[in-house]
């Protein structure tokens, strides 16, 4: 994965979008499906809730067939990249551990692996109106770019790949 520019306005106007989407399909799909069931299976006392249940996982799996089905729209272009950020980095922060003790050891491919997560970061906070931690992210970047100038490691997001967390 690489990262890309993203017209901050259209993210939040297409994720909003989105959102407002997603929780209109699970009210409907699941009160569609759910209300039936009760009609037609009970006398309508007691206690309905494995077939509320079952109307709420046909609908969030009527929700994620559709997000799938339109995953690669012009639309979804935005949202989808987020994710898939969103994604990656969570993949390096369960292996963050193994990678920072390797980049203290002036291992190049974490550095550049912490270098990804860095600006994947930053960029994500900014995306978000999220800046609380911006001063501790930049604070770290700016540790990392010292560590990688000591080694004399070159660091770009372009060099990422996020194959290279199988080897931590």
């Amino acid at each position: 994965m690489q990262l890309q520019e993203i017209d901050k306005a259209r993210y939040s106007k297409h994720f909003k979008m989105v959102f407002v989407a997603v929780a209109v399909v699970l009210l409907v799909v699941s009160l569609a499906v759910s209300t039936p069931l009760i009609y037609f299976l009970t006398d309508g006392e007691g206690s309905h809730f494995w077939l509320n249940l079952t109307g709420v996982v046909v609908a969030a799996l009527v929700t994620g067939s559709l997000l799938r089905h339109y995953r690669q729209h012009p639309f979804m272009y935005e949202v989808m990249y987020v994710w898939d950020l969103k994604q990656v980095l969570n993949k390096i922060y369960r292996k963050q551990k193994q990678v920072k003790a390797a980049m203290a050891e002036g291992n190049a491919d974490a550095m550049q692996i912490m270098y990804f997560s860095y600006q994947g970061s930053r960029q994500l906070y900014l995306l978000d109106n999220n800046t609380l931690t911006m001063d501790e992210l930049n604070k770290s970047a700016a540790e990392l770019d010292a560590l990688a100038e000591s080694f004399n490691v070159s660091l770009d997001t372009a060099r990422f790949s996020p194959a290279m967390l199988d080897a931590f």
